[in-house]
């Protein structure tokens, strides 16, 4: 026979209360979980909605968060939350160090989609319990979530990448990461780790340096040639050259969330890879260039026909400078990439600012004279 429980009222008087049963307990602890986890669950989407609302613009992320939240109150049951327990909550005071602090709006995603994710596989398993429909209901929302998180983290990058203007393309220096932190916070938002010589193990290594590196600045990092290499330090991108792998075959590799940037040379080589489905490309080399050597310069025209055909991204390369960087904006870029002119400067912030300053500034429209 079970013991009965005796509680004093607010008004003084005893009374007696009928323990739970064992089943009773356990369905009072399951409610206490699906409770917990639907709270992380919309708190954690509410989280992403706001940066898909005021940080993007984006109506269609923002309504997906949004749907998915209305999916789950109807989740939400006066049932569930009559079992919340807040102050006998054991977890109210368990806290991690990597909690109290957020590097970027990246990190502060990328937390707050694992947080939705870990919370739904715990709705799906424990929600088997209080009814079939529910665990089959966060099995879906969860693969709905994961591609809601690719389709917003490619969002971020292309836009991102949209916005660039100036992009560094690296070469091997001893000081290859201050050089390109200093240049970081004179505004730089784009960043590609170039070494054709040194073996995986130092590229790999010095690869993950700089993507952590650029991730902490809002910055993005596409690694030369190597999709392997991109894929295993979660880089951003890729960018090809002509003799490299079919922008196809790295898409397929990549997914559709990562950037892919292609070389090109000549019109041809420009529309063919707009065609393949390149991201971006470079056109150039505009002047020659050690860097690539035994390349014959494409020009200025080069320039002024992508100015007016390319619908996707450009960024003139190939000896470009503080010296010369008018000359190829008024030939129509807005976007360049160097090499030389930041990885041997002095003062790497301060000529990231002054080639930013060129490329931000507003050109006067031509004046239209009357007959």
């Amino acid at each position: 026979m079970k013991e009965a429980d005796y509680y004093e009222s607010t008004n003084g008087v005893v009374v007696m209360v009928e323990p739970y049963s064992q089943q009773e307990q356990i369905q009072q602890i399951v409610y206490r979980i699906l409770d917990a986890n639907l709270d992380r669950t919309r708190e954690g989407l509410r989280i992403i909605e706001e940066w898909c609302r005021f940080g993007l613009n984006n109506a269609q992320l923002a309504g997906e968060c949004k749907y998915l939240r209305q999916e789950l109150a109807k989740w939400h049951t006066a049932e569930i939350r009559a079992a919340r327990d807040t102050v006998g909550d054991i977890g109210t005071d368990l806290s991690h160090p990597q909690e109290e602090q957020r590097a970027s709006i990246k990190s502060l995603l990328q937390a707050n989609f694992c947080r939705v994710q870990e919370a739904l596989r715990v709705l799906e398993e424990y929600g088997k319990l209080y009814s079939s429909n529910m665990g089959k209901a966060f099995k879906q929302m969860r693969y709905r979530v994961y591609t809601l998180e690719s389709s917003l983290m490619g969002y971020q990058r292309h836009q991102l990448l949209w916005r660039s203007h100036l992009y560094l393309v690296t070469s091997p220096s001893d000081n290859l990461f201050a050089t390109v932190e200093s240049a970081l916070k004179g505004g730089l938002t784009l960043v590609q780790y170039r070494d054709k010589n040194s073996d995986d193990t130092v590229r790999l290594e010095q690869a993950t340096i700089l993507r952590q590196l650029c991730h902490a600045y809002g910055a993005l990092l596409i690694m030369n040639d190597r999709v392997d290499l991109a894929l295993a330090v979660d880089a951003d991108g890729v960018h090809l050259g002509q003799q490299d792998m079919p922008i196809g075959l790295a898409r397929q590799l990549l997914g559709p969330q990562r950037i892919i940037g292609r070389s090109t040379t000549n019109s041809e080589e420009m529309h063919r890879a707009i065609n393949e489905g390149a991201d971006y490309i470079g056109v150039g080399p505009i002047y020659e260039t050690p860097t690539k050597a035994g390349k014959v310069a494409a020009g200025l025209e080069y320039v002024s026909y992508a100015a007016q055909n390319s619908p996707i991204p450009w960024f003139a390369i190939g000896g470009i400078d503080a010296n010369n960087i008018n000359d190829v904006i008024d030939a129509g870029a807005e976007r360049v990439a160097v090499v030389r002119s930041l990885m041997q400067a002095e003062q790497p912030t301060l000529v990231t600012q002054y080639l930013l300053s060129q490329l931000n500034r507003v050109r006067p429209q031509p004046e239209i004279i009357q007959n």
